[in-house]
């Protein structure tokens, strides 16, 4: 199933190549009107900012762009649960693919002041784990409701909160230099999430995937 959602976005190169030009026009606007963002939670908060949009986009297109026709023949093909989990898995590795040439030309136009590099690749990685976890199952709500991308983005967005209020805390203890014993507990919290979010949408997808 992973490889059947491969090969779709490989047809479907508009799609990506669209995501791919508003996160670099995004991040350009970005350039234009701060040219350098030397203060930390700024940095952080506007980066944030251009992600939350970008996974938006980028996780948007799964199920609100796809036909009945072809709903049904993936639906005769693999049992609910392995959609679910197939289409969370690579949108979760597309998102953080995004992420990081997001984070790579935001770097290179306003600079970078995180220091702990790792650690923040890390809350990059945990969040796109998330990101892909909520938007895909809501993705697969509003595609029942005549494709409305507004009601995914207003379903979305109180499960999203306290995950991107995590993913900031934990994002500028990095950027500040903080080592993994201190942010450890903000790891945790992330994982749980995530964790939470992976099994709601394991059992809670087979119901609406009948419909």
């Amino acid at each position: 199933m992973i490889r059947h959602e491969a090969l779709l976005e490989w047809r479907q190169k508009y799609a990506f190549s669209s995501v791919l030009v508003y996160v670099l026009a995004t991040v350009f606007v970005c350039y234009l009107s701060f040219k350098r963002i030397g203060d930390v939670p700024t940095w952080n908060a506007l980066f944030w900012i251009i992600l939350l949009f970008t996974a938006v986009n980028t996780i948007s297109k799964g199920f609100l762009q796809e036909s009945r026709g072809r709903q049904l023949y993936v639906y005769l093909l693999a049992s609910p649960k392995a959609v679910i989990l197939a289409r969370s898995i690579y949108n979760a590795g597309l998102t953080m693919f995004m992420w990081l040439i997001c984070l790579a030309v935001y770097s290179l136009l306003v600079g970078n002041p995180v220091e702990n590099h790792l650690l923040y690749l890390g809350t990059l990685a945990l969040g796109s784990i998330g990101f892909a976890a909520v938007l895909t199952l809501m993705s697969a709500i509003a595609a029942q409701t005549n494709n409305n991308v507004t009601l995914m983005a207003i379903l979305s967005f109180p499960i999203l909160l306290p995950l991107l209020l995590t993913l900031i805390t934990l994002s500028k203890q990095a950027a500040d230099g903080l080592q993994w014993a201190v942010s450890s507990k903000y790891m945790i919290a992330l994982l749980a999430i995530n964790a939470i979010v992976f099994t709601l949408s394991y059992l809670l997808f087979p119901y609406l995937w009948r419909e």
